[in-house]
Parts: C-alpha cells; structure tokens; sequence
C-alpha cells in the first residue's frame, strides 16, 4: 500500500512537471523563433537595400557621366558634371557605410548556438539604437551639404530655379533611401520591450508590450 502510494505521489509530480516543463520550452522556442525572423529578414532586406541602391546610383554616375560630354545643350552638360560628383559621392557612401544587420545576424547565430539569450536580447536592443540613428537627423547632414552645395553651384550659374529643383529632388531621393531601411529590430523592440517585474523582495526578469487597440489600451507581460 505504502509502494503504491509512492507510485500514486511520482506519476502526479510527473503529471505537473512536465507540462510546466513543456510550456516553458515552447516559450523558449517561441522567442528564438521571433528572434529568427527578426535577425534574417533584418540582414535580407540589408543586403536588397545595399545593393539596389549601390545599383540606383551606379546607374545614375554613368547616365550622368555621359550626359556631361555627350548632351547637346549646354546647361545639360553642366548639370551632368553635377550629377557625376553626386553620383560618385552616393556610390563611395554605400560601398563604405555598411548596415549593420549582417554583422548582427553571424552575431545572433553565435549567440543562438551557446543558447545566450540575455545575449540576443542586447543584441537586438543595439541594432535597434543603431536603426534608429540611421534614420535620425544625423543621417541627413551629408545629404544636406552635397545636394544644397549642387544647387549652390547650379544656381551660380544663372539658373536659380534649376538649383532649387536639383537641391529639392537630392533630398528627395535620400529620404527615400532613409525611410527604405531595414527597421525589423525597431518593429521589434516596440512589441517587446526587456524589463524586470519586482513583487516585494522578488524580481522577475521578462518583457513588456504596449497592445493598443479602438478606444482600450493593454499591456502582455512574458519572462
């Protein structure tokens, strides 16, 4: 009798513990598996960016180079020498300013292999920063002085308002390279957000999302 209560106690212990034990694995996987997406459409999309607009502006140095010797008029012909140093400016800024989501993915997969994920968690808070810079005002200082130096130099000319439309459609282009940006990690960090839950002397490690829907607001909390 006594044997089988035992019996009895070890199957409803196993009972219990091992669909805890079962849930939390699932979450576990449920976070690599967000993790995943997060970090290979991050560096998928990098590299479609990098090289589309590596392409963009190959193309324009070449039109523009010819233009400059070949065009008819000569206001074209000017505004084509302008053209080839924008160009050549663009091309050497996307070949050097690389975006980060490679790096961060080889990173990611080292981190995913020892099972750090405190690790990802600050990796993918870095490349958000870094997204985020990407796409602040720093971003647009450079663009600024090539495009308004263009239009400077056009306007010089004689032609004011060729100037104010060379300067208008530079500017135009690079927020378009800005806002085209991979921004996964971002998208991210918005749904979840680390934090530490305290409940008296207790603290609970997780994250925080903000679920915002017509006339309610909510809050998910996972750890």
């Amino acid at each position: 009798m006594h044997a089988f209560r035992l019996l009895a106690a070890l199957v409803t212990t196993l009972v219990v513990v091992m669909p805890a034990s079962l849930q939390a694995q699932a979450q576990t996987d449920g976070q690599w598996s967000e993790y995943d997406e997060v970090f290979e459409n991050g560096a998928s999309h990098a590299n479609v960016w990098q090289w589309g607009w590596t392409g963009i502006y190959g193309t324009s140095l070449a039109v523009n180079a010819y233009q400059s010797s070949e065009a008819s008029d000569p206001d074209d012909r000017f505004d084509a020498r302008v053209g080839v140093v924008k160009s050549a400016l663009a091309v050497a800024g996307m070949l050097t300013d690389r975006q980060p989501h490679p790096a961060a993915l080889a990173e990611y997969e080292r981190l995913k292999a020892s099972g750090d994920l405190s690790g990802v968690q600050a990796l993918g808070l870095q490349l958000a920063q870094a997204e985020r810079e990407r796409r602040g005002w720093g971003a647009r200082v450079s663009s600024l002085v090539v495009n308004g130096v263009a239009g400077a130099v056009i306007a010089a000319d004689g032609r004011e308002s060729d100037g104010a439309i060379n300067f208008a459609t530079g500017m135009l282009v690079n927020e378009l390279q800005i806002w085209s940006q991979p921004n996964q990690a971002s998208s991210a960090i918005n749904r979840f957000q680390p934090a530490t839950l305290s409940l008296g002397p207790m603290t609970i490690p997780g994250e925080y999302a903000l679920n915002v829907g017509p006339q309610q607001l909510g809050a998910t909390w996972r750890y």
